[in-house]
């Protein structure tokens, strides 16, 4: 490709609203423009790095045994009706209407529709199993789009779905989709990690996400070093201490804290650390009930697992506390209350602790379970978000924290949609049965961003060879006025464009300067640099994206050096 054929359009500075750094490069490097909130165009060097990872997904999924096909963005209103997601669904979907006054989505997701084809063509457990997945558009109103592509409201997603005779064959499916995605993800040359995650809004039994390491990501996860234990933190277990809880030692005291509200005010004030003090935290349950979540001063509410004990809830409000506890927030604790309480694992092994006295500037120090709380079995649950150093759930070390970006999710969703829309198969005893499907799915515009994040430098974008935009570029210098120079540059062009390299010639009139910045930023992944002074000798200058200095090749040499790079 020669760039006076193409479009390069660089920005020396990104627009204002870019925050990220895969969002401001790219903008800069003129992958993506802007056109409304959450919706931007790829421009032709950003489809070229998005149509390679699409070439690599779609290569694996074919490898998988997965067979493609094109489902319709716009979906009726019917199909989710069946499911009864046309309304819970939320806000984030798109609903239009056709002239005939008929209601419509644009697709955020296609569950509904591939089980619709499935019921419609598959009659035989002879058919199954089989897995049908689509590179496509779709499209969810998010409620602050952000981060450019990373969080857009329309973006390109794979998606597939399978569906199988018995839980055995979709198991199976799973474990070859786990096998794609790490395929996938290793020949993009990204680091990454698969965790196991809640199941969401999808549903289903059983699920892993697969994230791109940045600090810069949305999600923490919670790993061991010295075992293959990864989970996202929403989910990842944490396991109750080990030994029994330490005997009383200290008596009940009401004691004065002033104005002393929060676990860091009431640690301080009494000089105790905030481990040593009980954290209450009151709820609402979607029934009403008023509930107290009781947790270790340093840990945090997983609001996650809460719901999985007390099923929807919400946070009580200053007056719903006021009414049931008799005081206000900040001053709220276990002793001597009746109302509904939850302990977290870690909370219910403390002793010798500060809590709150249900009343306004007042605190306990030396509550106890037993004495002064009640405590049973069946009030523990594991509540909280783990933290570094926790013990890994498989008891093989202890766990450590990252940050990763979501670019992958797997779904084990058996019959949560075929049951709803009676999707069925006559099985070898000619019997009906409901068939178990399985989700899997890829936020291809989104590994992009992702990528970014994790490859870059002081002077732009540094993907790795699978996904940069051209493998090498060829910069001339003054190759207007030097007809050695052109010659040189038209001739190695010409080489690399026989060998099926991807290789874009600069021949615009621009400064070195402005070439070689140009360069950077867009991410070539290799540059050669023809000059008129080094040709004398004949030499040219050879530079890798991520190498810190040029080193000078023979002319003669330069191709065959180059291939050796790729």
């Amino acid at each position: 490709m020669r760039a006076s054929q193409f479009f390069i359009s660089t920005l020396k500075e990104a627009p204002s609203e870019a925050e990220l750094v895969s969002h401001k490069l790219m903008l800069r490097a003129g992958y993506i423009k802007r056109l409304a909130s959450g919706l931007y165009t790829w421009m032709p060097l950003g489809l070229r790095v998005l149509r390679k990872v699409e070439n690599i997904v779609r290569e694996e999924m074919n490898r998988s045994g997965a067979v493609e096909l094109l489902m319709p963005a716009v979906q009726p209103a019917e199909l989710w009706q069946e499911t009864g997601r046309w309304e819970v669904f939320g806000p984030q979907m798109l609903k239009i209407k056709d002239r005939h006054d008929n209601q419509f989505c644009f697709g955020p997701t296609h569950e509904e529709v591939i089980t619709d084809i499935a019921r419609r063509e598959i009659r035989s457990y002879r058919q199954l199993p089989v897995n049908f997945y689509q590179i496509q558009t779709k499209f969810r109103d998010e409620v602050r789009p952000r981060f450019g592509v990373m969080r857009a409201r329309e973006f390109v997603m794979k998606d597939a779905y399978s569906f199988h005779p018995d839980f055995d064959s979709l198991e199976q499916t799973y474990r070859v989709m786990h096998e794609t995605y790490t395929r996938i993800f290793t020949r993009l040359g990204l680091q990454f990690r698969a965790v196991a995650a809640d199941t969401g809004a999808i549903g289903g039994s059983g699920s892993h996400e697969f994230h791109v390491l940045a600090d810069s990501g949305e999600d923490a996860l919670a790993f061991c070093p010295d075992s293959d234990y990864a989970a996202n933190v929403e989910l990842a277990e944490a396991v109750a201490p080990s030994g029994v809880r330490a005997a009383a030692s200290a008596t009940l005291e009401k004691v004065v804290t002033p104005g002393q509200k929060s676990i860091e005010e009431v640690a301080a004030f009494l000089q105790v650390p905030p481990q040593q003090v009980m954290k209450a935290i009151a709820v609402m349950t979607g029934e009403g009930q008023f509930v107290l979540i009781l947790l270790r001063g340093d840990h945090q509410l997983n609001e996650i697992k809460a719901a999985k004990v007390l099923g929807d809830f919400h946070f009580a409000s200053d007056e719903e506390i006021k009414q049931h506890m008799g005081c206000r927030p900040g001053y709220i604790g276990p002793v001597n209350v009746r109302v509904q309480m939850l302990f977290d694992r870690a909370a219910a092994a403390m002793s010798n602790f500060v809590c709150g006295a249900n009343e306004d500037g007042y605190h306990y120090s030396g509550a106890n379970f037993g004495r002064d709380v009640p405590l049973n079995d069946a009030q523990v649950h594991d509540l909280r978000n783990v933290v570094a150093g926790d013990a890994s759930p498989d008891g093989k070390g202890t766990l450590e924290l990252c940050r990763g970006i979501e670019v992958g999710h797997i779904f084990q969703l058996r019959t949560k949609y075929s049951q709803a829309l009676n999707a069925t198969f006559l099985d070898e005893n000619g019997k009906s049965q409901i068939m178990e499907m399985g989700c899997y799915g890829i936020g291809v515009s989104r590994i992009v961003a992702a990528a970014i994040e994790q490859n870059y430098d002081e002077r732009g974008i540094t993907l790795p060879l699978a996904m940069a935009p051209f493998q090498v570029a060829i910069a001339p210098i003054g190759m207007k006025k030097s007809e050695a120079v052109r010659e040189a540059a038209e001739s190695l062009y010409r080489q690399f464009a026989e060998a099926g390299i991807e290789v874009l010639l600069d021949d615009r009139d621009e400064r070195p300067g402005v070439m070689f910045a140009d360069l950077e930023l867009i991410g070539v992944a290799h540059r050669v640099v023809i000059g008129e002074r080094g040709l004398k000798d004949g030499m040219v200058e050879y530079q890798g994206r991520r190498d810190s200095a040029a080193q000078p090749v023979a002319l003669a040499d330069i191709a065959a050096f180059v291939r050796t790079k790729l």
